[in-house]
C-alpha cells in the first residue's frame, strides 16, 4: 500500500469534495485518513436505493447522535445521489457536521446541485500514483507501460484489466448516467483522441474520423474533462514577443489508458511512443505537485508559430520544463528553452527531463535531470514547485 501525497483535513476540521479517476484510490485514502467517521458506500446497491427514495434519512441518522456532536460523515460516490447535497448543506449549517464528499465525476452533481454547497466545501482531486509516492518502488518504464492507477501499475499484465476499466467507464460514467446518445460514436471517439494525447485538438478530424458534427466532439471532450479522464493544458500567452499558438493541448490522466486505447503495443525506449508517454508522464506529475503543493499558478505550454516550443511553463515563468526521453541530449534538445529564455529574461528554473544516466547542467543555466532525480528535485520543491 503506498502513502499517498494529498494532504486531507483532519477529522471535523473542514467540509470537502474529494475527487479523481476511477481507481485511483480514493476510497483507500479516506479509510486511512477517517477511520472512525460515519459511512455511506453509495456503491452498495442497498444503501444507494435507501438514500435515493428518502435522502432525509442522512439527516435523521446524523441528528441520532445528538444536536451538539460533532460528527465525520463519509458519502461515497456522492455523484449518485445529487439530493443528498441539500441534507449535508443543512447538517453543515445546523449541527456542525464536516463532509468527505468522493466521486469520480461532479457533471452529475452540478446538474442535481448546482451550488456544490455553496462553496462552503473545499475541493480536492486525488491523481494516480506519482514517482514520490512509488519511492523505492518507481520503475518509469513500468509506469509508462502500465499507467499509474494503483492497481495497473502492480499488476503483472495489466491489458485485461485495462480493457475493463475502458468497458465500465463507458458503461458507468457514460452509459448510466446518459451523458450521450451514441455510444458506439463515443467509444470510437475515445480511440481517436487518445492518438492525439499530447497534442493540440483538431476537433473536425476527430469529427470525421467518427462521423459526429465538430460540436459533438467538442462536448466529448468536455465529458472527458468532467469525468476527470483528462485535462487541458493552456497555451503560455504572457508578455510574447513573437507570435505564438492559443489553442490548448489535452492530456489523458492516465498514460495506461491512453496506451490500450490507441493500441500502441509494448512501450520501449527509444520509441516514439515510449517518448509521447514520457511527454505524459511528465505532465502527470507537474500538474499533480502543482495541485497537492495548493500552488496558485497554473501549467502552460509555450510554442512559436514555427514550431519552437516549450512543453511546461508554470505561472508567469517560476520554471519551464522539456521533456525528452533520450539518453544522450544534444543542443538540438535545448532550443526550445533557449528561445524561451530570450522572450522571458525571468524565467527562473529550466529543466530538461531525459534518460541520460546523470544529471548535469549546461554553460547556460539548463539543468538536464534524469528522470529519478527530477522527480526528486520536484518534490523537494527545488524547481520552483515548492
Amino acid at each position: 500500500m503506498f502513502k499517498r501525497g494529498l494532504p486531507l483535513p483532519a477529522p471535523g476540521e473542514d467540509t470537502f469534495f474529494l475527487w479523481g479517476p476511477r481507481q485511483t484510490g480514493k476510497t483507500t485514502l479516506l479509510r486511512q485518513s477517517y477511520p472512525n467517521a460515519h459511512w455511506i458506500d453509495l456503491l452498495k446497491a442497498d444503501e444507494f436505493r435507501r438514500y435515493t427514495a428518502n435522502p432525509e434519512r442522512l439527516r435523521e441518522e446524523i441528528e441520532s447522535a445528538g444536536p451538539r456532536r460533532r460528527v465525520q460523515v463519509v458519502i461515497d460516490e456522492i455523484q449518485k445521489v445529487p439530493a443528498l447535497l441539500d441534507e449535508a448543506h443543512w447538517l453543515i449549517e445546523n449541527h456542525a457536521t464536516t463532509f468527505a464528499l468522493c466521486g469520480s465525476s461532479a457533471r452529475k452533481v452540478r446538474r442535481g446541485a448546482a451550488n456544490l454547497l455553496g462553496g462552503r466545501a473545499l475541493r480536492f482531486e486525488l491523481r494516480g500514483l506519482t514517482a514520490a509516492e512509488l519511492g523505492d518502488s518507481f520503475d518509469l518504464t513500468r509506469l509508462l507501460n502500465h499507467g499509474c492507477l494503483p492497481r495497473m501499475y502492480e499488476a503483472s499484465n495489466p491489458a485485461r484489466r485495462l480493457d475493463a476499466y475502458i468497458a465500465n467507464y463507458l458503461k458507468e460514467e457514460i452509459a448510466a448516467e446518459g451523458l450521450v446518445r451514441n455510444l458506439p460514436a463515443f467509444s470510437g471517439f475515445l480511440n481517436a483522441a487518445a492518438l492525439c494525447d499530447g497534442e493540440l485538438v483538431n476537433f473536425s478530424n476527430i469529427a470525421a474520423d467518427c462521423a459526429v458534427s465538430s460540436h459533438t466532439s467538442r462536448a466529448y471532450f468536455e465529458i472527458l474533462e468532467d469525468t476527470l479522464l483528462g485535462r487541458w493544458l493552456p497555451a503560455y500567452r504572457k508578455r510574447a514577443k513573437r507570435r505564438v499558438l492559443r489553442a490548448p493541448k489535452f492530456y489523458f490522466a492516465d498514460v495506461g489508458i491512453v496506451n490500450r486505447l490507441a493500441r500502441r503495443g509494448a512501450l520501449l525506449p527509444g520509441s516514439e511512443t515510449y517518448g509521447k508517454a514520457f511527454e505524459n508522464w511528465v505532465f502527470h506529475e507537474l500538474s499533480a505537485c502543482v495541485a497537492y503543493r495548493e500552488l496558485e499558478e497554473e501549467l502552460a505550454y509555450w510554442r512559436l508559430a514555427g514550431g519552437t516550443e516549450v512543453d511546461f511553463v508554470l505561472g508567469d515563468g517560476r520554471a519551464a520544463v522539456e521533456a525528452k526521453a533520450s539518453a544522450r541530449i544534444t543542443s538540438r534538445h535545448l532550443k526550445g528553452l533557449r528561445s524561451f529564455v530570450q522572450d522571458h529574461a525571468e524565467v527562473g528554473h529550466r529543466v530538461l527531463v531525459c534518460l541520460e544516466p546523470r544529471p548535469r547542467r549546461t554553460e547556460d543555466g539548463i539543468d538536464i535531470l534524469p528522470a529519478k532525480d527530477f522527480v526528486a528535485r520536484l518534490w523537494r520543491g527545488e524547481l520552483g514547485f515548492g
